[in-house]
């Protein structure tokens, strides 16, 4: 973990314009009405001060005065923390954890389909198997979308703020559901896309995103 000499008076995200785990951090930090600073980090270049405050030079980085943080995970929990209402996760211990192993899930089953999609927008990789099965990961989880209003209940939570950008990205990815499915994700994503905060979330590039692939933005 970097020291951090110069005291800063708002926290500082390190962020890529459509990178989906910066999203995630956006949304939180929006959640809470948290003000920051944004630096933009594009492509393999890597700000210097990045590099020294992060050994991986990866983004998201937030800065909070003395304190780096470079895993979404660590950052997102830090936040509900320090900024504890509204609360992202939920009060008791089993549920908590519940919550945890639904992120690492989807961390450990999608994680790698995405950075192939993503990878593939620049390299032309052929990508009809990834999409083929995080399609199927989608179809199943239909029931648990109509189960409740947001994902794990009647509450807004971590898991959301995971969820929702890569559901903003499917059809960037080539992604469609059927009439069937999309019904079931219809009124999830319409109450997610209209929060506030993650309207706030979304930078220029991520908004059009929907627009090349032809679909409206909220």
């Amino acid at each position: 973990m970097a020291v951090i000499t110069n005291k800063r008076s708002v926290m500082t995200l390190y962020s890529g314009a459509v990178d989906i785990k910066s999203h995630r951090v956006r949304i939180v930090l929006a959640e809470k009405g948290v003000s920051f600073d944004v630096v933009n980090v594009e492509g393999h270049a890597r700000p210097e001060d990045l590099v020294e405050l992060n050994p991986y030079g990866t983004v998201p980085t937030l800065i909070d005065r003395e304190l780096a943080l470079y895993e979404p995970n660590i950052i997102t929990e830090y936040l509900d923390e320090r900024f504890p209402h509204p609360p992202l996760m939920p009060v008791y211990p089993v549920a908590r954890a519940k919550a945890r192993l639904i992120i690492y899930r989807f961390e450990r089953e999608w994680g790698p389909l995405i950075a192939r999609l993503e990878a593939s927008k620049a390299s032309g990789e052929d990508v009809k198997a990834e999409i083929k099965t995080l399609t199927s990961f989608l179809v199943q989880l239909l029931p648990l979308f109509n189960a409740s209003p947001y994902f794990m209940g009647d509450e807004f939570t971590l898991v959301d703020c995971c969820i929702a950008p890569v559901l903003w990205r499917l059809p960037s990815w080539g992604i469609t559901l059927s009439s069937a499915d999309t019904k079931a994700l219809g009124k999830y994503t319409d109450k997610v896309f209209q929060r506030d905060s993650f309207q706030a979330s979304l930078t220029e590039a991520e908004q059009e995103l929907r627009s090349l692939a032809g679909m409206e933005t909220i």
